[in-house]
């Protein structure tokens, strides 16, 4: 795929207009709001002293700003496809689809098209783009752009990191499982996290973007089996006076998994959701300290105590307003 040289807030703003033009969207909202914000939030304390002042110092942006990507959508109709990839789209049922789809983008556009591409997800390819990015940004040592992307390239890492962003039956519609994908990720994490343990060790080096981001969604593929599986058994032998409640959601009233159903379907999966979350914040942190090293480890300490600048935050109120304007996301419909 191609890489685009970011200036500063002219050709951000830019980049929002080129993206009007593709349709292809498939939303889909990995690990809710708060696992996306815990996710990038935990990363800052993977890495090295020489980069943990500046992160620190700039922890709530990267935890506020996580979640972008996904508000995005409503404005935005490129933006889908990068948050997932239906891997089991290309083969037939008992065909290895990692051996069918090719790990090179141009390979892959010769092979199957850049709209099909599209339209399946591209979510390994994707996280690639925003690394160079990142790598460039640390190389210009602006803040607004380390943190900008920093803040974006932990979401897409969170989201490969999710089984059901790899598969066409993301949301269990196609075996009857409907509403599976906000329970997994969203409900969960919800009311579970807070008693995680986030302990995952420091940030590594990581030589190959394209192939550790193939490689998580490889581990994310083979766990979808027991996400579908055991939601299906535990459907069937738990009360079903037990499974929902009723809970206040800002101004509207939603039906959700109970608590009890839900620490349920948790402990059956043998704590895979606590699992996956550690696994993408080590991943994240890996990526920043990656990219820091290979932009020639830049002294970041002079950077610690610049804020984000006007032209930035500009940017960012033009997305919410993008946002706002929206009555919907763009694309295919919200998993509920």
């Amino acid at each position: 795929m191609p890489r685009t040289v970011f200036t500063r807030t002219v050709v951000l703003l830019a980049a929002l207009a080129l993206l009007w033009p593709f349709t292809l969207q498939r939303d889909a909202q990995a690990w809710g709001f708060y696992g996306h914000r815990r996710i990038n939030r935990m990363a800052v304390f993977t890495l090295p002293p020489a980069m943990f002042g500046f992160y620190k110092r700039h922890i709530d942006y990267v935890t506020d700003h996580a979640t972008d990507p996904d508000s995005r959508r409503y404005a935005v109709a490129a933006e889908g496809p990068r948050h997932f990839i239906d891997i089991d789209h290309y083969v037939k049922p008992g065909e290895d689809p990692f051996q069918v789809v090719p790990r090179k983008w141009e390979t892959a556009v010769q092979k199957f098209t850049e709209d099909t591409l599209q339209a399946y997800g591209i979510v390994p390819w994707y996280i690639p783009v925003m690394y160079g990015r990142l790598v460039n940004a640390f190389k210009r040592g602006s803040v607004d752009l380390i943190l900008y992307y920093s803040a974006e390239i932990g979401h897409y890492i969170a989201d490969a990191h999710v089984p059901l962003h790899t598969t066409e039956n993301y949301n269990g519609q196609m075996t009857g499982q409907h509403g599976i994908h906000a329970f997994w990720e969203s409900r969960i994490p919800e009311l579970s996290a807070e008693g995680y343990d986030h302990f995952v060790g420091r940030a590594h080096y990581v030589a190959d973007p394209l192939e550790a981001a193939w490689e998580t969604v490889i581990a994310s593929h083979a766990a979808l089996d027991t996400v579908f599986n055991m939601e299906r058994e535990l459907q069937k032998r738990y009360p079903e006076s037990g499974k929902y409640v009723f809970e206040q959601r800002g101004r509207a009233t939603v039906q959700m998994p109970s608590k009890e159903f839900t620490k349920a379907y948790e402990e059956s999966m043998g704590g895979m959701v606590e699992r996956r979350m550690n696994a993408a914040i080590i991943a994240v942190g890996s990526c920043w300290y990656s990219a820091w090293v290979d932009a020639g480890q830049p002294d970041l300490g002079r950077l610690e105590q610049k804020e984000v600048s006007d032209s930035l935050k500009k940017v960012l109120r033009a997305e919410q307003e993008l946002r706002e304007q929206s009555e919907k996301i763009k694309g295919r419909p919200e998993p509920e």
